[in-house]
């Protein structure tokens, strides 16, 4: 069961940066990165490829715990788990909303993640996210294009839940490679945080399928 706490501003070192970046009219940045899927690739009859990337990135979110903080007002909430909630396409060219519990075991997860996903392609509603979601991160793909960098329609400046979002996978010098943006506020999340996300990214593509299955995660 997901848990959350809250995080004492009087002690958290970052909180001078959080009440700095939490005024700011545009909070928001994006960093894309190119990320090596040549594993993936190579694995592909065996791994489904979308649910495994979104797997990887769920892993990835819940290896940098600032990715998983929320903030409203000044109360700052750190959720020790995540439901990842992925653009789904459906037949007639629209999309919808679904979301997905992360969790370390990979087949338990793809097992869900594909009961969900068949759902919203049977004509489930959009379900979109109107506030009631905070442990949440939002995740897309862009199979139709390979980008240089992306930005995401944000409702509000106080918006903290991260957007992850990655392109067409294509060939690389030495195997595959595809683009990958991550979009979150600086009040909780600078750039280091962003390349550990992007390290945590590519270790568990690098170690497919033995991190997938095996015991490190659980």
């Amino acid at each position: 069961m997901s848990a959350s706490r809250d995080i004492d501003l009087a002690t958290w070192p970052a909180a001078d940066q959080f009440r700095f970046f939490r005024g700011f009219e545009r909070p928001h940045y994006a960093i894309t990165a190119r990320v090596d899927v040549s594993r993936l690739m190579a694995l592909k009859e065996s791994l489904p490829v979308f649910r495994t990337c979104l797997w990887v990135i769920g892993h990835a979110l819940h290896a940098v715990p600032e990715l998983r903080m929320r903030f409203a007002d000044d109360r700052v909430t750190l959720h020790d788990r995540l439901d990842l909630s992925p653009t789904i396409a459906t037949e007639g060219g629209d999309f919808r909303y679904t979301y997905i519990p992360w969790q370390p075991d990979r087949a338990a997860f793809d097992a869900e993640a594909a009961r969900l996903i068949a759902g919203v392609r049977a004509g489930e509603p959009l379900n979109a996210n109107t506030g009631e979601r905070e442990a949440v991160a939002y995740l897309s793909c862009l199979p139709w294009m390979d980008y240089t960098a992306l930005d995401n329609a944000l409702p509000h400046a106080g918006d903290c839940i991260p957007r992850v979002s990655w392109g067409r996978i294509g060939a690389a010098s030495q195997g595959h490679d595809m683009a990958m943006t991550i979009q979150v506020h600086h009040a909780l999340v600078h750039g280091a945080h962003v390349g550990r996300f992007f390290e945590a990214v590519q270790s568990a593509l690098d170690a497919l399928p033995g991190l997938l299955d095996g015991p490190e995660l659980r």
